[in-house]
């Protein structure tokens, strides 16, 4: 059965530096430089505004629900991802906010939603279209357990059929907050195939020329006619 790929208990160090909050040409110069501004928060301390490499921050960040040990100033904190602003068009984190966490204090995450083997699923096949309605799922887990994605086999899905939150399983100690009745996937029913253009339009020639001409121009044709016909000639009898 597929449940879900997990992200790692091990936490991923990331070397963090302390930086004053300047402004946004500051935060700029930042990004320039190879940086990402960033804050941790949460637990016991206070708001902490940091500053981290790039790339060392997108290699924590690989995978998704990673605990993370940060190290800032000489002190070190677990924590994990509350939210990353990434660039629209680039895709690049622009900003990091980070939740220290207690390992054995279960906290809220939001976790990816994979549903696989929808190729081979018989309503797909027939010409049905996978929608996948909720893509992120909310549970509730201790840091080390949440998994970076939770699975679902769609390969049995036939055309009409509804996909509910009761129907996903999650790995061991995670629970699903949404409600059981939630809707995550459907499969459309196939489309009615319709008349090709050419078709149409071979239709509608053949009723064109079965069809009589409207009653004004029969009665234009029919003077037009009249007129070219030589007059009988009343004295030829």
């Amino acid at each position: 059965m597929l449940v879900g790929r997990m992200a790692g208990s091990e936490a991923t160090r990331l070397n963090a530096t302390p930086r004053e909050i300047h402004g946004s040409r500051e935060v700029r110069r930042l990004r320039r430089s190879g940086r990402v501004p960033g804050v941790l928060y949460g637990g016991d301390g206070g708001p902490v505004p940091f500053d981290v490499d790039a790339r060392e921050l997108r290699h924590a960040l690989h995978a998704s629900g990673a605990v993370l040990e940060v190290a800032i100033d000489g002190q070190t904190a677990t924590a994990v991802v509350k939210d990353a602003q990434r660039h629209p068009v680039r895709g690049e984190t622009m900003h990091v906010d980070l939740l220290r966490v207690r390992m054995d204090v279960a906290i809220h995450a939001t976790v990816l939603l994979d549903i696989t083997g929808s190729e081979d699923a018989p309503g797909v096949k027939e010409g049905g279209v996978l929608e996948q309605i909720m893509r992120e799922l909310n549970v509730e887990a201790l840091p080390g357990d949440i998994p970076e994605s939770i699975l679902f086999d769609g390969s049995g899905l036939e055309a009409g059929a509804t996909v509910t939150l009761d129907q996903i399983t999650a790995p061991a100690n995670v629970k699903l907050l949404d409600e059981p009745d939630t809707v995550v996937a459907t499969i459309t029913a196939p489309r009615l195939e319709v008349e090709t253009e050419d078709e149409i339009e071979t239709e509608t020639e053949l009723v064109g020329e079965g069809e009589e001409a409207p009653e004004g121009e029969a009665a234009e044709g029919e003077g037009e006619a009249a007129a070219e016909a030589p007059a009988e000639d009343s004295g030829s009898e």
